[in-house]
């Protein structure tokens, strides 16, 4: 079976391809609200155990209660981490907040719960080296495995500690205009269909994203010479041929 974990679902806008992906999708979303509206708009999917909803804060060996900070404005901006702390903040400030106490889950007892993740999406502002962290204090190495670098330690984790030697890169800016209507195929549909991606999409995985898989040494350039930002790295486990320059 295979299961995708959406760390961070937001609005559950990347869940619809997820489904077309995979045989379940594990959907984490700490915002109350945003469980509530996922959870409406995959009633189906839900009821078929196609789709698990996890209201908590995924943490990296955390079970039980932690603060979280609700955005009172842009729930794309709410995250675990102190709102002083929070990098690229926007300039946005503590009273731009709404701190909840909201249940815990470790990335262990997660995964352990619902199984072994063919791919994990993680998208959780401010707090993604943690995660990508945890997986390798746990273990765990998925197929394939994505996080936002808006820091160079993201790249550091995925290539050193996780050992990822094939990379792609996704750049959120670009995905509704690079990936309209693009021809993905479906397992579980067993067939090829056209999907577009909307704004602020996560976008596609694995062999769905443009290009060849860049080794270390290449993606390392890449980075350097475009910057870090709102861009997802993806990583897969599996032996590819890799670009290099």
């Amino acid at each position: 079976m295979k299961i995708i974990y959406d760390l961070g679902s937001n609005n559950g806008d990347d869940i619809p391809y997820y489904l077309l992906k995979a045989d379940k999708v594990i959907a984490v979303e700490a915002n109350p609200q945003l469980c509530d509206f996922i959870k409406k708009r995959f009633p189906e999917e839900i009821l078929q155990n196609r789709l698990i909803v996890e209201n908590c804060a995924i943490t990296e060996k955390h079970d039980g209660t932690i603060n979280f900070y609700l955005h009172n404005k842009y729930h794309v901006r709410s995250t675990l981490v102190a709102p002083s702390e929070a990098p690229d903040d926007g300039g946005f400030t503590e009273k731009d907040f709404t701190m909840i106490n909201i249940q815990s889950v470790s990335v262990g007892s997660l995964i352990e719960k619902h199984g072994a993740p063919y791919y994990a999406k993680i998208d959780i502002e401010g707090y993604d080296e943690n995660i990508l962290s945890a997986f390798a204090a746990s273990q765990i190495f998925p197929p394939f495995i994505s996080a936002e670098s808006h820091k160079i330690g993201v790249f550091a984790l995925l290539s050193e500690k996780l050992n990822y030697n094939s990379f792609k890169l996704v750049d959120g800016n670009s995905i509704p205009n690079n990936y309209n209507q693009s021809v993905i195929y479906s397992p579980i549909l067993d067939k090829r269909v056209l999907y577009s991606f909307p704004h602020h999409s996560a976008g596609p995985f694995g062999e769905d994203i443009h290009g060849e898989w860049m080794n270390k040494g290449t993606l390392l350039k890449v980075l350097a010479m475009q910057g870090l930002g709102w861009k997802d790295i993806h990583a897969s486990a599996n032996d590819k041929p890799t670009l290099s320059f």
